[in-house]
């Protein structure tokens, strides 16, 4: 052995004995690490404050309002004014069936309106039974019994629908009724059985406004409405 690695030797023990007086020795009885962020948490709660964690909650639920919170005064937007009956029937058909939307709702209900009025027009009694309520029903096969019984039949053209609004709405007895207001352009024409027009014009585009009422019951499964009153005005 060269002096050279004494040398080393020696000065590798004398690194080790300064390190182990400085740094000690693990007892078994030391406090484990302490994290900050974990520090700050518990300070927080001691002092009644929340202190955040570090990192991305997953499935957070949503707080719960407090009891004093109003509600949003824009729940309804484009279809009832904050404050208004509309909105407050809204409110109330919302209370007892969750999935109610206005916006759905018109949608479907635009549909509703351009089938019937083929659908009778056709005298498609299947199409009706679906859509109508039994006594709106009865009414409708009665006049195109009528229409049968004089040999005529009906032309209805849709041009437009220029409009469907919401204008009533209330819920009776656990059934939702709501009130709509089309307004549609169309063309329409009733002829005899020689072809002779007998009523309408099949070159005049008519403007229409018609005011239905749809029913649903809240607690059936049936996601779908029914026309159970009907109205015009021209």
């Amino acid at each position: 052995m060269d002096i050279y690695t004494i040398i080393f030797l020696a000065l590798a023990v004398f690194i080790f004995l300064r390190l182990r007086n400085v740094l000690g020795q693990r007892t078994g009885s030391e406090r484990p690490p302490f994290d900050r962020a974990a520090r700050d948490v518990l300070q927080g709660t001691q002092d009644n404050k929340v202190v955040p964690l570090p990192g991305t909650v997953i499935d957070q639920p949503p707080p719960l309002p407090n009891a004093d919170d109003t509600p949003p005064t824009n729940r309804w937007k484009g279809f009832a004014e904050p404050g208004s009956a509309l909105a407050a029937s809204f409110d109330a058909i919302a209370a007892q069936d969750s999935s109610f939307d206005p916006k759905h709702f018109i949608s479907g209900a635009r549909s509703a309106y351009e089938m019937i009025v083929l659908a009778f027009a056709n005298g498609d009694r299947r199409a009706l039974k679906d859509l109508l309520s039994s006594e709106v029903y009865d009414s409708f096969d009665a006049a195109i019994k009528m229409r049968e019984k004089n040999e005529q039949k009906t032309e209805t053209r849709f041009v437009s629908i220029d409009k469907a609004e919401l204008v009533n709405a209330e819920v009776r007895d656990r059934t939702t009724q709501l009130t709509v207001r089309f307004v549609s352009q169309m063309i329409s024409v009733t002829r005899d059985k020689t072809g002779a027009v007998v009523d309408g014009n099949p070159d005049k585009v008519s403007d229409i406004t018609d005011v239905w009422t749809f029913a649903r019951d809240i607690n059936s499964r049936d996601p779908n409405w029914k026309l159970v009153g009907t109205g015009s005005a021209q």
